[in-house]
């Protein structure tokens, strides 16, 4: 190892100020933890930014929270495979996703949201409902990006982000979905930072997503609220499905097979709601959501 380099006398003033100024900045955001005015995905955004709080070690971040304590921040810290000496601009992608996890339910500045996950049969209505709880204000919707092309009457970023084979490996390597799966072909995702954001804001959020990425929602958020969309009959399915001017008669037949399928699923969620009256279930919905 080389010699330390030499300061002059001004350098070394300046670096002492700068440390100086970089202990002060991070006593003040303890604070402000401290008494409930900044959580812990507030933290971890300025840290983006602000030097001297991107070098605040994760252990004096945790033991700032109300409730948390020495103990309970190392244990907290082991569970996520944080080095006791991290620093909050060292973390990883997957260790800062953990943080904002845990602290999800309990961020003391704002009172989180609550997720709530669509599914059904395809053919149920699904999108006309989360249209019309999009067009309520009461729910951010999440939108999903898709491989498969657009039909005629939907829209980049409103729909879906509709992308390509090649992005969809890269955010998939990238871990940058909440879910994704195959279906008819095609791949369906979620992504993630943006309903975690959402939550962290206090926003409520609906995901309209197929019914294997809702168990895996499940398995990566427990507190997800899973709603089963159901329809009035299945002779009301089969005239949805079979009124499509998109499908051909084998594809048309391959989703009602697999519409029988998806039925059979209901019982995995936490509630059930038929499709009979569009404005019903958008007001059921809402109540599952104070």
């Amino acid at each position: 190892m080389g010699a330390p380099p030499k300061l002059t006398p001004e350098q070394r003033s300046q670096a002492l100020s700068k440390a100086t100024a970089s202990r002060k900045r991070r006593a003040e955001i303890k604070t402000k933890i401290k008494n409930g005015e900044y959580s812990v995905d507030t933290v971890l955004e300025l840290s983006q930014s602000d030097e001297a709080i991107a070098k605040m070690r994760v252990k004096e971040l945790l033991e700032s929270l109300s409730g948390v304590g020495k103990i309970r921040a190392l244990s907290l810290m082991e569970k996520m495979n944080i080095s006791p000496t991290r620093r909050v601009g060292g973390l990883g992608r997957h260790q800062i996703k953990e943080l904002r996890n845990e602290f999800m339910k309990t961020s003391h500045a704002i009172s989180p949201g609550k997720l709530i996950v669509l599914s059904g049969p395809g053919g149920v209505g699904k999108s006309t409902v989360a249209t019309q709880l999009r067009k309520s204000g009461d729910f951010w919707v999440s939108v999903s990006a898709t491989t498969r092309a657009p039909r005629s009457n939907e829209l980049q970023g409103i729909d879906y982000f509709f992308i390509t084979e090649e992005e969809f490996d890269r955010r998939i390597k990238a871990d940058e979905f909440l879910e994704w799966a195959a279906f008819a072909g095609n791949r369906y995702g979620t992504p993630s930072k943006e309903v975690e954001d959402a939550l962290n804001r206090g926003e409520n959020v609906l995901l309209e997503i197929e019914i294997d990425g809702a168990k895996q929602v499940k398995a990566h958020l427990p507190q997800a609220i899973l709603v089963f969309l159901e329809p009035p009959s299945w002779e009301e399915l089969v005239t949805r499905l079979e009124g499509r001017g998109t499908d051909g008669p084998d594809r048309r037949a391959q989703r009602l097979e697999l519409a029988q399928e998806e039925l059979a699923a209901a019982s995995f969620f936490d509630h059930v709601i038929v499709n009979d009256l569009v404005e019903r279930v958008v007001s059921q919905l809402v109540a599952l959501a104070p």
